[in-house]
């Protein structure tokens, strides 16, 4: 009996043997696998601390932008800063830009022409303003001069019968008029420690100072100029009495006195001026005057004892005088003795504006040093075209 349970007892040690063998092969693997998950996240830990050490590194030394919205995608702004802050052209020299935008080949005087931005931005602000531009006809050629063929004369007619021999009636002909464009140029200048300002604005400096000078000599120049190395204003022609008109000259209504407009009925003289104009190009008529004559004319009255002007209610709309727009160019003459005040025609037909699209600029260092000059240049010419499509209101009694 004792040896049967002594065998009993060995049998059950022995049975138990593989569990505590299990057992302990789990224990160590579970042990195994949290070091080596500690490894892990050690590594992942030192990952993270190094990635956050080169952030701080590159946010120690990086350069502020230069504006809130950085241009990535336009290497040529970058190229132009350059060559305006220090004259470095390399970036310039190997630009390639689409064909569409403005030429950038460098002239052989050494200027370069400047980048499409900054030439879009001084449009803007020359369309912008109260010029000629608005009315006129504006085109952009590439070339010299700009021809406008006119037709100004009508094919002869005549009423036939059925048998009578047919007579030869007259041929309508063609006359050129010929707009040279003339060079207008700007230099303005800037210091050399203002160029080396990272946080100036170069482009939007420089588009604004050479707006404002060809704004006010474009504006004078369509309006009076002579002709002589500028553009022919289209008060330049020689002007008749409107029942007298002829081609080449422009036609005028007086005013019904000497030195001003009438005392009494002085809306007459807007209303003839209006009315001495063709109904085709009365259709598109616009008004062009200053502000001091504006002042007095928006005081007249109708015999009805109603105001002939009206202010736009819209935002953008120009101001109207019997229903026509009124463009105030500060550049007409004021009212006075012999003088031309007022304008009223289809200017889109009557006068014309040529230009070249691009706009050139030679960076100076030298001449008046520590200053950097600037200079711009750009081609623009201008003349009458159509001559009954202008009549004037002249100050006279007839």
């Amino acid at each position: 009996m004792t040896e049967r349970e002594a065998r009993a007892g060995e049998g059950l040690s022995q049975a138990l043997t593989p569990a505590a063998e299990v057992k302990s092969a789990m224990t160590g693997f579970l042990k195994e696998f949290n070091g080596f998950q500690s490894e892990v996240k050690q590594a992942l830990q030192h990952q993270e601390e190094r990635l956050t050490m080169l952030d701080r590194k590159t946010m120690t030394y990086g350069r502020p932008a230069l504006s809130a919205a950085v241009e990535l995608d336009a290497p040529h702004k970058k190229a132009f800063n350059a060559y305006l802050r220090s004259g470095d052209d390399d970036g310039l020299r190997g630009l390639v830009l689409e064909g569409k935008a403005m030429s950038t080949a460098v002239a052989a005087d050494g200027g370069y022409l400047v980048d499409p931005q900054t030439a879009d931005t001084i449009r803007s602000m020359l369309l912008a303003t109260s010029s000629l531009r608005a009315a006129a006809n504006v085109v952009q050629v590439d070339a010299v001069s700009f021809d406008v063929l006119i037709d100004r004369t009508e094919v002869g007619s005549g009423w036939a019968t059925e048998v009578a021999a047919q007579t030869e009636t007259a041929t309508p002909t063609i006359e050129r008029i010929s707009i040279k464009l003339h060079e207008l140029s700007a230099m303005p200048k800037a210091s050399q420690r203002l160029l080396d300002d990272s946080a100036f604005d170069v482009e939007g400096w420089l588009a604004g100072k050479i707006a404002t000078r060809f704004i006010r000599a474009e504006a004078a120049a369509f309006i009076s100029g002579d002709g002589v190395d500028k553009p022919r204003g289209f008060l330049l022609p020689a002007k008749v009495a409107n029942g007298s008109w002829t081609w080449g000259n422009l036609g005028y209504i007086p005013t019904g006195a000497a030195a001003d407009f009438a005392t009494t009925n002085a809306s007459d003289c807007i209303v003839n001026l209006v009315y001495a104009l063709g109904a085709d190009y009365r259709a598109n008529g616009t008004f062009i005057m200053n502000s001091k004559t504006a002042g007095a004319v928006r005081k007249m009255k109708d015999a009805d004892g109603r105001f002939m002007w009206a202010d736009s209610l819209q935002a953008g709309e120009p101001a109207r005088l019997m229903g026509y727009a009124v463009l105030i160019c500060e550049d007409m003459p004021d009212v006075g003795a012999n003088t031309y005040p007022i304008a009223f025609g289809d200017f889109a037909a009557g006068y014309t504006i040529a230009e070249r699209p691009d706009l050139r600029i030679l960076r100076d260092p030298f001449s008046a040093k520590p200053h950097v000059l600037f200079y711009a240049s750009k081609r623009v010419g201008g003349d009458v075209t159509d001559f009954a499509a202008i009549k004037l209101l002249k100050v006279a009694a007839s």
